[in-house]
């Protein structure tokens, strides 16, 4: 009779616990997700000539494992209002003009023909020296061959001390590389803030890919410098042209045209949250932003600023979900 009592007891228990796990299951499933009060992807504010194809719908599952629906964004890897270039300076006699800029993280220089011949000095070490003879001419890629030997991980031995820039022609498909993401329809609130590595941060209206940091480590510690445009973009082969910061395409001297420090800035992209993304504010602004450089304003709802371009990152963190992608696993091309 006891051990009749024991197996009820224990069978009981089981049942009992099971229902627990059930409840738990169920509650945790159906919590309501939190809107993060962001509007979400407008269609209408991409530019002309900026998405390769209409936005579409589709069902899609963010990081938390809810099921939900996802734009598709897929755009031209092209900027519609804007100049490509230039970017290394041909000669240490290459003003700052006729040449693009470097940010490493801490710094953005004018990659003009004093910053060559200045290099050993700013990173503290003699072995830098990018000049091809002794009239002053910069070693710069200038082929197909010398690009893709200089833009990857392992720098081809003979393209290291080279001022690295491509062409749309000298990467893997020989043209512009539309780039898609997918982002949720209603913006999420993630649980912490998140950032991601390897993969491509967003998109901008005028029809580029924000790209993650440039591998700055490794570009340096191959003694080559992957120049930007005063665009804050550059190419690499898998990818083409893309952005890893924000300029307004005025160079090292973005915010010095911000006459008040606490203006808003404009819209310039969407991050892959589905959050606004809008340019840099003044470096002297006294707005007060949340821990991925975001805010909340009775005009635009939730939205973020782009970082300080030598900050070699667009975007800090996301607090919103972002959506598992398939096209987006792996890295987006070297150098990593």
């Amino acid at each position: 009779m006891n051990k009749k009592i024991l197996l009820i007891t224990i069978s009981s228990v089981a049942v009992v616990a099971a229902i627990v796990t059930a409840v738990l299951v169920f509650t945790q499933s159906s919590t309501p997700a939190v809107a993060l009060g962001a509007p979400g992807v407008v269609a209408e504010n991409f530019k002309t000539g900026a998405l390769s194809d209409p936005i579409t719908e589709e069902e899609c599952t963010l990081t938390n494992g809810e099921v939900t629906t996802c734009y598709r964004i897929t755009v031209t890897g092209t900027p519609v209002d804007t100049t490509i270039g230039p970017f290394c300076p041909e000669t240490t006699q290459t003003s700052a003009a006729d040449a693009g800029i470097w940010l490493d993280g801490s710094t953005i220089y004018e990659a003009d023909g004093t910053f060559i011949l200045d290099l050993a000095e700013i990173y503290g070490d003699t072995q830098w020296n990018l000049l091809h003879d002794a009239s002053g001419n910069v070693n710069v890629t200038d082929t197909k061959e010398a690009f893709q030997g200089a833009a990857r991980p392992d720098v081809q031995e003979e393209y290291k001390y080279h001022c690295v820039e491509g062409t749309y022609e000298w990467t893997n498909t020989g043209m512009a590389v539309p780039i898609s993401i997918l982002v949720p329809v209603v913006p999420v609130k993630a649980s912490s803030a998140t950032t991601t590595q390897g993969r491509d941060l967003g998109v901008t209206i005028n029809g580029l890919v924000i790209a993650p940091s440039a591998p700055v480590d490794a570009i340096l510690g191959a003694y080559t410098i992957a120049a930007f445009d005063d665009c804050g973009g550059h190419f690499n082969p898998i990818e083409g042209y893309h952005l890893h910061a924000f300029t307004n395409c005025e160079g090292a001297a973005y915010g010095s045209q911000i006459d008040d420090p606490d203006a808003e800035t404009t819209l310039i992209g969407y991050a892959l949250d589905g959050v606004a993304v809008f340019a840099p504010l003044a470096h002297d602004t006294t707005i007060v932003l949340d821990e991925c450089n975001g805010r909340t304003t009775a005009k635009d709802g939730y939205h973020y600023y782009a970082q300080s371009p030598e900050k070699n990152r667009i975007l800090k963190c996301f607090m919103g979900l972002t959506a598992d992608d398939g096209s987006q696993d792996g890295p987006p091309g070297p150098p990593q």
